[in-house]
């Protein structure tokens, strides 16, 4: 028989989960588990169309559904046939609970209100990109109620895991030989105040250096801005094993829109945060999440938003077209026609490329460090550029490297130590 597959969708969160649901379902035949996203429509959409095609591959298997969608629209998933059982993000952490469900020959749908959830589970914490970099979960959850988003119904509110649990995994994962750990969670920079000593991510990224002097790179997964305290943006900006490599949930440019999404930044706060970083750290690359056509979006305020993309240089775009959920605030304004949020996402995407070719450009003799990933012939620079190897190095080694050309939109590099 074959063993459990998870099918991971969606966030580098859920893929940490889908990790540890494999290994705690490591024993189970012929199970496949859809991990589900619930970001957009499209993400739905497309769980919807790996369940399909997983019955089409597996014919025989049980196929589940747990994750965001499941959780809150667990309907759409029970009234597809091909769905063998449901469960919800509070029961992926129960592994006896999980077993049960597994094991039940009727056709369970346990999904439980996701807001009593009070911790998060310290068994679900690693997703592996090859034998280079770990992304550890170090926060669940989110406070904030932007309108446009369905995922604090899906994650519950803001949980943290205790900073003593993330430095023991962190300094096993090290002695395991990974040289970098990605810090991750659905609202990262809201980490610690839940806790006991009442921590927060400075302070967490502080002793996570401290104590673990072995680890050669920490870097952040997507953080707020506006949640960046002086501590945490001295560390972004001052501390070598910091990544300089900053991606931000800055969503819009235009304050309107921002103040109908209900953020807590304008515009000129990002502008000047970017700003502040790079006079003190030049070679900090910028990523950010922008939102194309959000409702009541007009010509000038996503004209903001494109210029934003030039003002701060951002070099790693996520672009989102707009999608209503379905009980979400936003979804009840004015929208915008779907070919001018086709049109509009697809000027932010090259907006961003023509910014990363900029940039590229900008890299061409320097000499970077590059963390070599799976097959020996690439890896990511500390600015997280991607980067090939003009000869095969070590998987999960460091090498020094001078940047010769750019081809096919990726940098080339020399290897010289």
């Amino acid at each position: 028989m074959s063993k459990v597959e998870v099918i991971s969708m969606g966030c580098r969160l859920n893929l940490a989960e889908s990790n540890a649901l494999a290994e705690q379902l490591a024993d189970q035949d012929d199970v496949v588990i859809v991990n589900s996203c619930a970001v957009t429509n499209e993400a739905v959409r497309q769980t919807r169309q790996a369940i399909r095609q997983a019955r089409k591959r597996r014919p025989d298997a049980r196929i589940m559904v747990t994750g965001c969608a499941a959780q809150v629209e667990p309907e759409t998933f029970r009234n597809m046939p091909e769905v063998s059982a449901i469960f919800g993000n509070a029961e992926k952490q129960d592994p006896v609970l999980l077993n049960q469900i597994v094991q039940s020959p009727d056709r369970p749908v346990v999904v439980s209100d996701i807001m009593t959830l009070q911790q998060t589970a310290p068994h679900l914490v690693t997703a592996y990109s090859g034998k280079t970099r770990a992304f550890v979960e170090v926060q669940n959850g989110c406070d904030h109620r932007c309108t446009f988003c369905i995922i604090p119904y899906g994650r519950g509110n803001s949980r943290s895991v205790p900073a003593g649990s993330v430095v023991e995994h962190i300094r096993t994962l090290v002695d395991k030989g990974f040289k970098e750990v990605v810090l991750t969670g659905v609202d990262v920079t809201s980490y610690g105040p839940d806790l006991p000593g009442k921590d927060n991510l400075g302070l967490l990224v502080e002793r996570i250096l401290k104590l673990v002097p072995d680890l050669e790179r920490l870097r952040l997964s997507s953080i707020d801005g506006v949640e960046i305290d002086e501590r945490l943006f001295a560390l972004l900006t001052g501390e070598p094993r910091l990544m300089p490599h900053v991606h931000l949930s800055l969503q819009a440019g235009d304050n309107m829109i921002l103040k109908r999404m209900k953020r807590r930044h304008s515009r000129e706060m990002a502008i000047d945060l970017v700003a502040r970083m790079k006079a003190l750290r030049p070679e900090v690359a910028i990523g950010a999440d922008i939102i194309a056509g959000f409702p009541t979006e007009d010509d000038s305020m996503f004209q903001n938003s494109l210029d934003l993309v030039r003002q701060c240089q951002i070099v790693h775009g996520h672009i989102f077209p707009y999608s209503p959920k379905l009980g979400t605030p936003a979804a009840k304004m004015p929208q915008v026609p779907a070919d001018q949020i086709k049109a509009r996402a697809k000027a932010l995407r090259e907006a961003v490329a023509a910014e990363h070719s900029a940039w590229l450009d900008r890299l061409t003799g320097s000499v970077q460090k590059i963390a070599v990933e799976k097959g020996g012939r690439a890896g990511h620079a500390e600015n997280f550029a991607y980067v090939g190897l003009n000869r095969p190095m070590p998987e999960g080694s460091t090498v020094s490297a001078r940047i010769i050309e750019i081809k096919d939109g990726m940098l080339h590099a020399e290897v010289i130590a």
